[in-house]
Formats: C-alpha cells, sequence, structure tokens
C-alpha cells in the first residue's frame, strides 16, 4: 500500500498548485545565471547538498511522529511540537511569496487529505513539510520512502518549472531527474536521521532569486 500511496503523493496530478511555483528559479534562467541543462544539473545539486530544503525533509520524521501522537493519542505536548516546528521551518523562509507557497500547498493537501478520510483535529493549518508528513503518516508511507518522496518532489517540480523557462525538453527532463536519482537517495538517508535544528542552509543565492521574483516585469510563476 505504502509505494502505491507514495506514487499519489508524487504524482503531478496531486491538487496543491505545485506547478505555479519555481522558488526562483525563473529569476535565475531570466538573468542568464542558468542557461542550460548542465547549470540547471548543478544548481538542483547545490541545493540538495546545502538548500533550506534539507531542514524540512529532515523535520519530516519528528513531525510524523508528533502527529501520530496528537491524532492517535490526543497528546497535547505533541501538538504544541508540531506547531513550534512547523512555525519554525516557515521562519527559515526568508520571503514572503515562498512563505505563502508553503501555507497554500499545505492547506491544499490537507483538504484533499480531508476528503481521502484522514482530517486532522481542529483544522488546523500547517505549511506544506508538515502536511505532507500528515499525508504520509495517514497514507502508511514508510518513513525512508517520505523523506525519499519529498526530495524527488521538489527536484520534479524544479524541472516541471525549467522545461516551461529554458529550451529544455521533457525528455532531457526526465535524463536529469534519472542523474539526480543517487544524490536523493544519498541525502534522504542522511536526512532522515538528523536534527532538523542542527542542520545550517547556504542557500543565498536561492533566497536572493526568490526575493528578486516579486519585481520581476513578466513572469509566468508565483514565485
Amino acid at each position: 500500500m505504502s509505494d502505491l500511496s507514495l506514487l499519489q503523493l508524487v504524482s503531478p496530478a496531486l491538487p496543491v498548485g505545485a506547478f505555479s511555483y519555481s522558488e526562483g528559479l525563473e529569476v535565475l534562467i531570466q538573468s542568464g545565471a542558468l542557461a542550460d541543462e548542465a547549470m540547471l544539473e548543478s544548481w538542483l545539486q547545490a541545493e540538495l547538498f546545502r538548500g533550506t530544503l534539507r531542514l524540512e525533509a529532515a523535520a519530516l520524521g519528528p513531525l510524523a511522529a508528533d502527529l501520530s501522537a496528537w491524532v492517535g493519542q490526543s497528546n497535547v505536548d505533541a501538538r504544541r511540537r508540531v506547531l513550534d516546528l512547523d512555525g519554525w521551518l516557515l521562519a527559515t523562509r526568508e520571503v514572503a511569496e515562498v512563505r505563502a507557497q508553503q501555507r497554500q500547498m499545505g492547506q491544499s493537501l490537507l483538504q484533499l487529505l480531508q476528503e481521502l478520510g484522514h482530517p486532522l483535529p481542529e483544522s488546523l493549518r500547517l505549511a506544506w513539510p508538515a502536511a505532507w508528513a500528515w499525508a504520509a503518516t495517514a497514507l502508511e508511507v514508510t518513513p525512508a520512502a517520505m523523506v525519499e518522496g519529498y526530495l524527488y518532489g521538489w527536484v520534479a517540480n524544479q524541472l516541471s518549472a525549467a522545461v516551461r523557462l529554458l529550451p529544455l525538453g521533457p525528455t532531457r527532463a526526465q535524463v536529469l531527474q534519472l542523474r539526480l536519482r543517487p544524490l536523493i537517495l544519498e541525502q534522504a538517508e542522511l536526512l532522515q536521521h538528523a536534527d532538523p535544528r542542527e542542520l545550517w542552509s547556504s542557500g543565498v543565492g536561492a533566497s536572493l532569486a526568490q526575493l528578486t521574483h516579486a519585481e520581476l516585469y513578466s513572469r509566468l510563476f508565483r514565485s
């Protein structure tokens, strides 16, 4: 069941609006900082090695454990830890557009889970990482696959944006996704056992690109 559930969660048909965000990629491509497939691959590798994404991936395990304790046992301490970590992760996102993205996608996923019969108590509004952790828990995705799927889905969304912005066809995007697979698996294994509050991020370039996105004269994406 978990394999099919993971496929559902990483499907581009998942109605959370991920296709409408580039997370700064649009700025980098418009400015010429990323001009071809090789440069795009280097950028994605750098984000997997050093980006804020890593903190979110590492937080999935603690979030899933506390969400299970809260929903299954009405554990108020677990509820507090979920909200604290959810707020902390949002605070690591320096740009208002990206924080709005995280909230919108998280709420859309929680609404979907409610339709699927897995509502959260109190109809809490959680951002994307916490909502993903609850989705994986509710749909019985294994802890390892939960982290792998989170990283894989982020790469897939970035490649989807790149196909619309670069002379990069869907076939080459699939080749890139396959080439990045070993790194995704390596990082997922590392992050599954890491404390998110002890990790660091050096995604300064990503943050600057995301800040600049609001100033673009013409844009396709919301971030």
